[in-house]
Formats: structure tokens, C-alpha cells, sequence
């Protein structure tokens, strides 16, 4: 029997380069090799406009601005690291430790069935800023895979990202053992 294929078109993007637009330096700026995530770390706007919803001493927590679906959010060095294994060793017990603390966030602010943890090592995975490593975290839900971003090409998100980030800034542990 064969395989039936959904073309997935959008997705074309990171075949052909597109997405790597998104990495440049905006017009007007000087590139000073930062990557993205550092130049919004460094911004010093405020973490309402630029969706860090925690900072720590080696990591931070930042809502996706282009969601699968409410509250999926990502956790990186503060480093422009590329791969695992650019990690020191204190960086790596603190990613994956704001990855337990932001699922256990997650679950419990966004009311998800499950979430998805990933990371996309490479351009060829998919990542569309492979310069600098995250972990993804998205909340899923029963049926969420629905006829909108299946057939249409379009995800319906239900809660704005402000009052996402305004949740789980406020659900946030006040005290962790990966403060600075």
C-alpha cells in the first residue's frame, strides 16, 4: 500500500534558505556576531516586549514568538552555543533543569494534556536559528491537531502571547535552586 503525502509547502522555507532571513541583523545595526537570542537578551528592553519570562545565571526561558501553539516556549543558554556539546557543564545542569521547571510551568498554567520537548540540532532539522541552541517546550492538548493547521495552513492560538508570558512570569517559582 502507498504512502499518502500531505505537502507541507511552508516548510519549504528551510529548504531554501528563507528562514535564515530571520537571523540577520536587523537594517541600521552593526553585526557584532551576536546571535539573535543574545541580541534579545541584551536588548535591555523590557522582558514584557522581548517575552523572557526568566532569567537565570547561566539560561533563560523566552516565549516562541512564532508558537505552534499558545505557551510554547524555549530554553537556551544565555551563550550563542550551537550544539550540546558547546555547553560547560554548569550551563547544562541549568538548561535542563528550566526545562523541568518550565513543563511543570506549563502543565500547570496552561492546563495542557502533554508536552513536547525537542531541540532541532542543525539547519537540517529544521531549526531556523541553528546558531544558537534551545529546547523547545509546547504544550499540547487532545484534538489540537485539528483541520486548521492541518488542510487550512493556519493555527488558531487562543491566548495571546502578553498574557501567556504575563501567566507564567507570575506562576513562575519564586525560588529555585537555579537563581543567580
Amino acid at each position: 500500500m502507498p504512502l499518502d503525502q500531505l505537502w507541507a509547502t511552508w516548510r519549504s522555507v528551510y529548504v531554501t534558505g528563507a528562514a535564515e532571513s530571520r537571523a540577520h541583523v536587523p537594517e541600521g545595526e552593526v553585526d557584532d556576531g551576536r546571535t539573535l537570542f543574545e541580541r534579545i537578551l541584551d536588548s535591555g528592553e523590557p522582558d514584557e516586549q522581548t517575552f523572557i519570562v526568566h532569567r537565570g545565571r547561566h539560561c533563560f526561558v523566552i516565549l516562541n514568538r512564532f508558537p505552534y501553539t499558545s505557551g510554547h516556549l524555549m530554553v537556551l543558554p544565555n551563550r550563542g552555543v550551537d550544539d550540546l556539546d558547546g555547553l560547560d557543564e554548569e550551563e547544562f545542569t541549568e538548561l535542563w533543569e528550566l526545562v523541568r521547571v518550565s513543563v511543570r510551568v506549563l502543565r500547570s498554567v496552561m492546563r495542557c494534556d502533554a508536552v513536547n520537548v525537542g531541540i532541532n540540532l542543525g539547519r537540517a532539522a529544521g531549526g531556523s536559528q541553528a546558531d544558537h541552541l534551545h529546547v523547545h517546550c509546547v504544550p499540547r492538548w487532545v484534538g489540537d491537531a485539528n483541520f486548521m493547521a492541518v488542510v487550512g495552513g493556519s493555527q488558531v492560538m487562543p491566548v495571546p502571547l502578553h498574557e501567556v508570558w504575563q501567566r507564567l512570569r507570575e506562576s513562575w517559582p519564586a525560588t529555585d535552586s537555579i537563581r543567580p
